[in-house]
């Protein structure tokens, strides 16, 4: 049984006994037949209408594609090959780098170190002081180093058939790099190659290259000792670490080292690529952005133990009007960016599931990227959004949803700011 409630889709164990003779039932929103049980969450009209951005920002030449937040600042890189340091909380400019340097796609930061993701198929590593503006982001290194592919050139057995007649290091992307990640003193890579690459921090070395997924990788996020991967292909991907030999799938550095190794394959709808992922803080649901505008939960089993993991997919609901873009999850709330304009607010109920209940809109463009501050400010927190009409937006959430609550807050928020 399927049955939309209010857009949204209410999972149940009997679908997967529903007849192929009835053509009426729409198979794009049957869940996979791993689904057991179902969930339904309390569907309540979304508030609109009701945000207003605290800044808006337009120093990009080019369509705003990451965010991430640096200390004391707010890097923002663009599609326009630049990168801008705002200086908080008055989000004046700071410094700019890496003009020149191929179209960002993707930034990470770590300590003192911020990790950038190109077009060209390269990561480059900038190194943070704080001394002053002019070399505040000093550009230190670039994935592969030149040690590691000097250690590996020589040898046959570590090129890898990229396309016809045409051979790479294993070490080295053959694609742009579209998304990082970082946790546990690693950062993951993934990219249109459809491969994830792993990095150890310290030293910069590549560990492993997975051919991870059959198409595109479009979003990493890590954490509590795994990483997830959203791809194309439709399907999000969860990896975790043992100590196991090497397989055809995966290179690395050491064949008897610690590899990860596929841990479960979340599947959704069929023929939508997922281009978001991101992970409640228990670890216990996975959230999903699809390219239909519909966002997608999955729950962990309680089944333990075995070479896989047990998941379920929880709930479908349509969310956005266009493709989801991008996620971000602030405690027990979920942020959602889309090519409609605009930027889906959502609750996680105690079931896990997310409900709507606001949406922002301002953005002239497709909403690319979002960050949200972990500090509280007053009773919610700061939102960034960047879009495709070359914006930086800053918007204050509150973490309730009380109309009459929320104005009095932002109001408040106002006065101090003033």
């Amino acid at each position: 049984m399927v049955r939309s409630i209010q857009e949204g889709v209410l999972m149940s164990s009997s679908s997967s006994s529903t007849t192929s003779n009835n053509t009426d039932s729409d198979d794009s929103l049957s869940p996979s037949a791993s689904t057991k049980s179902f969930v339904l969450g309390t569907i309540r009209p979304p508030i609109t209408g009701a945000y207003k951005p605290l800044a808006v920002l337009s120093a990009h030449v080019g369509s705003v594609s990451s965010l991430a937040l640096c200390g004391e600042f707010l890097l923002s890189a663009s599609q326009g090959k630049d990168i801008i340091v705002w200086q908080q909380p008055d989000l004046k400019i700071f410094a700019k780098f890496g003009q020149g340097d191929g179209s960002v796609k993707a930034l990470v930061s770590v300590g003192s170190k911020v990790f950038t993701a190109h077009q060209d198929s390269r990561i480059r590593v900038w190194k943070v002081s704080r001394r002053n503006s002019e070399n505040a982001f000093r550009l230190v290194d670039t994935l592969p180093t030149t040690k590691d592919y000097l250690g590996k050139f020589m040898k046959q057995s570590n090129y890898v058939q990229t396309r016809r007649n045409h051979k790479r290091l294993w070490i080295e992307h053959a694609d742009s790099i579209s998304c990082l990640a970082v946790h546990a003193g690693i950062i993951y890579s993934g990219s249109w190659d459809k491969t994830l690459k792993v990095w150890r921090l310290s030293d910069l070395k590549c560990l492993e290259s997975i051919k991870a997924h059959d198409d595109t990788i479009n979003g990493l996020v890590a954490g509590d000792g795994r990483v997830y991967s959203a791809s194309a292909d439709g399907k999000i991907k969860i990896w975790g670490k043992e100590k196991r030999k090497q397989n055809e799938s995966t290179l690395s550095s050491s064949s008897s080292s610690s590899l990860h190794v596929l841990k479960a394959t979340l599947e959704g709808r069929a023929e939508v690529s997922v281009n978001s992922v991101v992970v409640s803080g228990d670890g216990k649901w996975v959230y999903g952005g699809g390219s239909d505008g519909f966002v997608m939960g999955w729950e962990k089993g309680e089944k333990g133990g075995g070479e896989f993991e047990e998941w379920r997919l929880g709930f479908e609901m349509k969310g956005h009007k266009m493709a989801v873009l991008c996620m971000c999850v602030v405690g027990e709330m979920v942020c959602s960016g889309s090519a409609d304009k605009s930027i889906g607010l959502w609750r996680r109920e105690k079931s896990g599931i997310l409900c709507k209940f606001g949406v922002i809109d301002g953005h002239e463009g497709p909403v690319k990227c979002l960050q949200a501050s972990p500090n509280n400010v007053g009773a919610g927190f700061m939102l960034y959004s960047g879009g495709l009409d070359k914006s930086l937006r800053v918007w204050w959430v509150p973490k309730h949803d009380n109309l009459e609550e929320k104005k009095q807050s932002f109001k408040t928020l106002l006065m101090q700011k003033v």
